[in-house]
């Protein structure tokens, strides 16, 4: 008769302990995650009042710590309370709040793991979307796309909420603060909320430069050349306050 091989002594009572502190933690917030979330919040909220989604069609995230605070999966902005507070590892498990994650977090957490980004923002802003179904990069209607680390690309379409959608955005922003996503929409990241967010306004005005330029007839729009762009970047390095 085989061996029966139970657990060593008090590893029961030990797991035990833990599920209840995860539980616990997942119905509590910390201070600065309680914070994170109503920037967070605020932030889902901006995007729709200025026409970068409709409904719950983007979503935003923010990383405290370890924590990835990211908006629920089909919950309207305006509907948000700072109990529905919601957050993941950087594994994905979720650690706070009981709502269902957003279908977008492989790209999120894609992100977060390559590199120094501290908020991303997706959205499915109506001239990003129609520029990404027709360029493979945004042609250089602007010298602002030094603001998000040089020509944006356009990542190739793959199913939403899926690890090949993650990684073919992360090819598209290597080197990069933001990207558009074929058929689909934009991506930004930022040390901030705030700047996240403002890369993707400034990305969605680009577009909606670039496609009224060019729809006028027996025109073509004239584009700034790499070497135009280099030197912008270079001037971008020390603008705004300093101290």
């Amino acid at each position: 008769m085989a061996e029966q091989r139970g657990e060593e002594p008090g590893t029961g009572d030990a797991r035990a302990g833990e599920r209840g502190a995860e539980e616990s933690r997942r119905g509590s917030a910390r201070p600065e995650e309680a914070r994170a979330w109503e920037d967070l919040v605020a932030t889902a909220r901006r995007t729709v009042s200025d026409g970068l989604v409709v409904g719950t069609s983007g979503n935003v995230s923010v990383r405290v710590g370890e924590t990835v605070l990211v908006t629920p999966s089909g919950v309207p902005y305006d509907r948000l309370t700072p109990d529905d507070v919601t957050g993941v590892g950087l594994d994905g498990r979720q650690v706070l709040g009981t709502l269902v994650p957003t279908s977008e977090l492989p790209m999120h957490l894609a992100v977060y793991r390559t590199t120094g980004a501290l908020a991303v923002v997706h959205t499915h802003a109506v001239h990003a979307t129609a520029v990404s179904t027709l360029v493979s990069e945004l042609p250089l209607i602007h010298y602002m796309a030094a603001a998000l680390g040089g020509p944006v690309r356009v990542a190739p379409y793959a199913t939403y909420g899926t690890d090949e959608l993650a990684e073919n955005m992360l090819r598209a922003l290597e080197d990069r603060s933001g990207c558009l996503l074929r058929n689909h929409g934009t991506v930004a990241h930022g040390a901030t909320l705030a700047q996240a967010y403002d890369r993707t306004a400034q990305l969605e005005w680009m577009c909606r430069l670039w496609l009224t330029a060019a729809s006028v007839p027996g025109l073509t729009p004239s584009l700034l050349s790499r070497e135009q762009l280099t030197e912008v970047e270079e001037r971008l390095r020390g603008y705004g306050q300093r101290g």
